[in-house]
């Protein structure tokens, strides 16, 4: 059987991929990976799409062992995987073989780790996504979140190749830190700040809350007061929308963020910057800081160029 199973589900482990798009407008956010970097780099790497299902879990991770041989890669935030209980690094294509079991010991860095199989999980696809909507129970594996004795098939791959052990050029892994800047556009609510109360923020570290989680990150630090009381109509929202709340917080919208709101849109966090988010636990730190939107297309097109790179690399590797 090419299936994986469950030993120990660790905390809120779920089947993601890139995100269900294109029904906001129905209610239905994209949800997808919280980190939508490294999942793409431990496929391009395995020679899977784009876009093809990955497992995300939280620490304490989650347990697995192998019904099948198979390729697979961990990427995201570092858990000290072992296979079998040998030691095995990230962001490197192993090996394992019927029977072999996949654990980790502890939180080293980051908040989500990501695990990918050549070929991707098979999943049955709700409204062309695999991603796991538990609001809604839909998606993912029974639309929910996996559970002791889960058994989640893989798709078939071809036979075992020569690629084990390849590995991703750190110069292509986000720059992952527990105090990151994190950059920001501005968005049409930008100018209720004034130039004193953007230069504050600029000037502050703020915090991850308890009361924090897949749908939005909200931060603890100075209160930001507008320079005019602001009303608007809901309006959408979208994954790094950084709200300000009426009491002068900011929140950061994450990967099931809801489709809109009413509060103050003061900037965007740029897509480069979304994974340097994604691994950020309670009470890590982060600057925030404005760039123009061209240094935003610039870093992006930076990354789908070498992202290409990689892929091409990679898939030459499998022939």
């Amino acid at each position: 059987m090419m299936s994986i199973a469950i030993s120990k589900p660790g905390i809120y482990t779920t089947i993601q991929d890139q995100g269900r798009h294109g029904f906001q407008r129905f209610g239905i956010n994209p949800g997808g990976v919280c980190d939508p970097v490294a999942p793409r780099l431990l496929n391009a790497l395995l020679g899977n799409a784009d876009d093809a299902a990955v497992i995300e879990t939280h620490f304490p991770a989650v347990e697995l062992s192998f019904a099948s041989s198979r390729e697979f890669a961990v990427g995201g935030g570092d858990f000290a995987a072992t296979l079998n209980g040998r030691s095995i690094p990230n962001w490197r294509i192993h090996h394992a073989r019927i029977g072999d079991t996949l654990r980790f010991r502890g939180r080293k860095t980051g908040a989500r780790a990501y695990i990918a199989v050549r070929g991707g999980f098979k999943v049955p696809k709700w409204l062309g996504s695999s991603s796991t909507n538990v609001r809604m129970g839909s998606g993912g594996f029974e639309g929910r979140a996996l559970r002791r004795g889960d058994i989640v098939q893989m798709l078939k791959a071809s036979a075992v190749s020569k690629s084990t052990g390849l590995a991703i050029s750190p110069s292509m892994i986000p720059e992952y830190s527990q105090n990151p800047i994190v950059r920001m556009i501005e968005t049409g609510e930008t100018n209720i700040l004034s130039a004193k109360t953007r230069r504050q923020m600029a000037d502050a570290t703020y915090s991850i809350s308890k009361d924090s989680d897949r749908m939005g990150y909200r931060l603890d630090g100075p209160s930001l007061v507008p320079k005019r009381r602001f009303e608007m109509v809901t309006s959408g929202t979208t994954f790094g929308t950084v709200q300000l709340l009426p009491d002068g917080r900011l929140v950061i919208l994450m990967a099931d963020h809801q489709t809109s709101g009413g509060y103050a849109r003061i900037g965007t966090v740029i897509a480069r910057d979304l994974p340097l988010l994604a691994q950020l636990g309670q009470n890590d730190r982060l600057r925030l800081e404005y760039v123009s939107i061209e240094t935003a297309e610039q870093e992006m097109l930076r990354y789908e160029r070498d992202l290409s790179i990689l892929r091409y690399a990679a898939s030459s590797e499998w022939r």
